[in-house]
């Protein structure tokens, strides 16, 4: 499938709830609120000590479906999302380290060289593993990797290659009903907020391994629309 092995290239170039800490540093203690409260050790001691201040943590409920056939959606997407999520969170990764590396290289010659020496690396590793993905995965990795890298895969091959290639992998991929260009956005889209919530319920539970997303999403608006 050749949307397949364009994902494998584009990885290749791009690519819990908090836990409270036992100790804090002079630094952050100096930043703590004057704020105070008082612990009790027993029936007769009692110390004061300052309010610590501490990051907001929102707590992911199950979602209440409205009907069995939704609720079967929902465990489908996490299946998938769940099993295509790593590659999303590489293809991040591997971005950050390509635009790093081509900082650093001056002439065109060399960035091109380094980029097909990590195509050839990743048509070696990955691509027999990605053909494995079916067409809706497939377009769950591309929405993902949109929230992980906060750019289409269409937009992505457009300024690696050229807007003629990028119209002809998506012109390829549009054969699978798979487009390049699609975006997430849960906010507007439920199966976006799904996949969103799959995420954060995942993180929550230490399912699955927590990365931040490289778009604004107000997830509170999210459920508030959604639920």
């Amino acid at each position: 499938m050749k949307y397949l092995f364009y994902i494998a290239f584009f990885i290749s170039v791009q690519f819990s709830a908090q836990t409270l800490k036992t100790s804090y540093s002079e630094t952050q203690q100096e930043k703590a609120t004057s704020t105070e409260f008082i612990i009790m050790a027993d029936d007769s001691t009692a110390t004061m000590v300052d309010a610590i201040d501490l990051d907001e943590v929102l707590v992911v409920g199950a979602y209440k479906f409205d009907s069995r056939n939704e609720r079967r959606q929902y465990l489908i997407l996490k299946r998938k999302t769940k099993k295509v999520w790593p590659y999303a969170v590489m293809a991040s990764k591997r971005l950050t380290e390509l635009q790093e590396r081509l900082s650093k290289l001056e002439s065109g010659y060399k960035k091109r060289k380094y980029t097909r020496i990590v195509q050839n690396y990743i048509e070696e590793e990955f691509t027999a593993e990605l053909k494995k993905l079916t067409k809706t995965e497939g377009q769950i990795l591309v929405k993902l990797m949109y929230r992980q890298t906060g750019e289409t895969t269409f937009d992505v091959v457009k300024e690696l290659k050229s807007g003629w290639r990028a119209f002809w992998y998506n012109t390829t991929a549009s054969l699978f009903n798979i487009s390049l260009k699609e975006k997430f956005d849960p906010q507007e889209v439920k199966e976006d907020y799904f996949i969103e919530h799959i995420l954060r319920r995942g993180f929550q539970k230490s399912e699955i391994e927590k990365h931040p997303s490289a778009i604004e999403i107000n997830f509170i608006s999210c459920m508030q629309k959604w639920n």
